[in-house]
């Protein structure tokens, strides 16, 4: 009887360091994929901000107003997000990646007005502030031992409720408004950081026993879409507090 308790820890042993070394490899893809697809954004963004004929084509050289191209341009990541969240069970996980990374290159075109509108020190400055919190945000939601769900209601909640405040102040283009959106943003999407990191890890340890690679190959593509988002939404938040105006 000893011996049979002993076997049966010693293969929960293994099992568990199974499950912790693919747990490892499962996030550092979701953090390579979310790596080249902020790459991916960057590098589109600077390329059409600082070329004038570019961003000519989606917004007014002087008022940076956006045209039709660039209206469309502005809300295209939102409905790719929701259109992807939608197909992705349809999707192989090569297409998902795929998609994932066409999903950050439009996203760059809509945010390369920043390049016209902020110094370029302190779009390089805001970066790595958030990349700093994102980490260390992150890293809280993988290690705590607090269980983070009960916040993702309350959070998404308060994404929806952001979405349509920003919406509103296309109109009214109040200062005002857009500081509490920027406030609100930045401590909504800090949140969702931590959370949408514990998740991921949750999903992982729950799915790892059935051994669907092509499910878990397509868990890490939403994982690193769900991390991009927190990220690129907190640092543009925070570019409205940290950003210096050309």
């Amino acid at each position: 009887m000893a011996e049979y308790q002993t076997m049966r820890r010693q293969a929960a042993g293994v099992r568990t360091a199974e499950i912790d070394a693919g747990l490892r490899a499962h996030m550092n893809k979701v953090y390579g994929m979310m790596s080249v697809g902020m790459v991916l954004t960057g590098g589109v963004a600077w390329a059409v901000g600082t070329t004038p004929a570019l961003l000519g084509l989606l917004r007014d050289p002087q008022t940076l107003s956006p045209n039709i191209l660039g209206w469309i341009v502005m809300f295209a990541p939102l409905i790719m997000v929701f259109a992807f969240a939608g197909m992705i069970n349809r999707m192989s996980a090569a297409t998902a990646q795929t998609v994932f990374y066409a999903f950050a290159a439009v996203m760059g075109l809509s945010i390369s007005w920043i390049f016209v509108a902020f110094t370029g020190i302190s779009i390089a400055q805001t970066f790595f502030v958030t990349a700093i919190a994102f980490a260390g945000l992150s890293l809280y939601g993988y290690t705590t031992k607090k269980d983070l769900s009960g916040l993702g209601t309350f959070l998404m909640m308060g994404v929806i409720g952001l979405i349509v405040a920003m919406i509103i102040n296309i109109f009214l283009q109040s200062p005002a408004i857009m500081f509490a959106i920027s406030a609100l943003g930045v401590l909504i999407f800090a949140g969702l950081t931590a959370y949408d990191t514990q998740a991921i890890k949750n999903e992982y340890i729950e799915h790892a026993a059935s051994g669907d690679q092509e499910w878990l190959a397509k868990s890490a593509v939403m994982g690193s879409l769900r991390l991009y988002l927190d990220f690129i939404n907190m640092f543009m938040f925070l570019l409205q507090f940290l950003g210096q105006r050309e």
